[in-house]
């Protein structure tokens, strides 16, 4: 039985920092709504006098192509385990992927011929406020080193989720968008990622190039939060991310005094769960969708930026047809390996790819 004795808490924590953890972190129905007008609306813009209202037309790629709507598309990065170098050069025969269990045909492969489309997700809840200046040009940095046919959306959330730049290709637009970034709220601050996981996740189904791989960048100091009570179910967001087929990375820089913060939050999400209060983290997120968090002091942010993309432009992107034929959207399990056939001089490999998918409905 998960019991609420007190003399529980009291070995987890102190009294007196369980009493400030639950008061500073928990949270309250004093919390403003997290969906007031800004809030992602159908068209993939946000309701903001200030945010682009439409999304630009995305012109025709020989890189775009026509898939079928029930093929199953997984990114995979291969690593060497005690190098971090990236494995390049294997073939469509030196993968296996599993569903279930079942074998599957991998039917499309490639190396980088997809083209992205990125969401680049800000945090203003405060965490980054003293360094805006050093992400925003690592962001810039980044986004030069994607390809003309990628498409880039920019989001920035703290209590809410605002839309800065609906998806586009046009660098001087998503330069713009960095430069509107807005302050942290004047308000409580919270960093309701449960509210911007499910607002991500909707925008890329509804506006992101079908044809695509879908990634969703966190920029944050606070990689894990209770979820904001007027928002989504963690679980809901989670799934959400799912459905939409988006990889999720994060990229959190070190900064003087977040690791006490972070501590302090992980500390109070776990003893919360005892009254029914969940959380999200991103390192979840990314562990099953195959995507990657990535840390380094705020003057390295630029490095750390760069080796995300390149490995982002380094991923294997193989696609299958399911032999489960059933439409029931359920949740089933992916495992992607190496043929025996890999050279033993390569050493330990490490395979970054996402764990599950959501089967389409009727």
């Amino acid at each position: 039985m998960r019991s609420r004795n007190p003399t529980l808490l009291l070995l987890i924590l102190p009294l007196t920092s369980i009493v400030f953890a639950a008061f500073l972190f928990y949270p309250g129905k004093s919390v403003t709504s997290q969906r007031p007008d800004k809030r992602v609306n159908a068209n993939g813009a946000a309701n903001n006098e200030n945010d682009a209202s439409k999304i630009p037309a995305l012109p025709q790629s020989p890189d775009v192509i026509k898939v079928d709507v029930d093929l199953v598309k997984v990114d995979a990065l291969v690593l060497q385990k005690n190098t971090a170098r990236i494995v390049g050069g294997l073939n469509k025969e030196d993968f296996l992927i599993y569903e279930d269990g079942m074998k599957q045909e991998i039917t499309l492969f490639s190396q980088d011929k997809l083209p992205l489309s990125v969401i680049l997700v800000i945090d203003r809840g405060a965490c980054l406020d003293p360094y805006v200046d050093e992400v925003h040009h690592a962001a810039r940095e980044a986004i030069d080193r994607l390809k003309p046919v990628d498409e880039i959306a920019v989001m920035a959330y703290a209590n809410i989720t605002v839309m800065i730049q609906p998806f586009t290709r046009n660098r001087i637009m998503l330069e713009n968008a960095l430069q509107r970034l807005p302050g942290q709220p004047s308000n409580i601050v919270q960093h309701c990622l449960n509210t911007m996981f499910t607002d991500a996740a909707d925008y890329m189904m509804k506006a992101s190039n079908p044809a695509g791989r879908r990634v969703v960048i966190v920029i944050t100091g606070l990689p894990r939060h209770f979820n904001c009570s007027d928002g989504p179910s963690g679980k809901s967001a989670a799934q959400a991310i799912y459905e939409s087929g988006s990889v999720v990375c994060g990229i959190i820089p070190k900064v003087s005094g977040r690791g006490f913060e972070n501590g302090v939050v992980t500390t109070a999400t776990l003893i919360n769960k005892l009254a029914g209060v969940g959380d999200m983290d991103i390192q979840t997120l990314a562990n099953e969708t195959g995507g990657e968090m990535l840390s380094d002091k705020i003057e390295k942010l630029d490095t750390t930026f760069q080796t995300l993309i390149d490995h982002l432009r380094s991923r294997y992107n193989l696609a299958f047809v399911s032999t489960n034929k059933k439409r029931d959207g359920i949740r089933r399990k992916l495992k992607l390996d190496l043929a025996p056939s890999i050279p033993k001089s390569q050493g330990k490999l490490v395979i970054k790819a996402r764990r599950s998918y959501i089967a389409p409905r009727n």
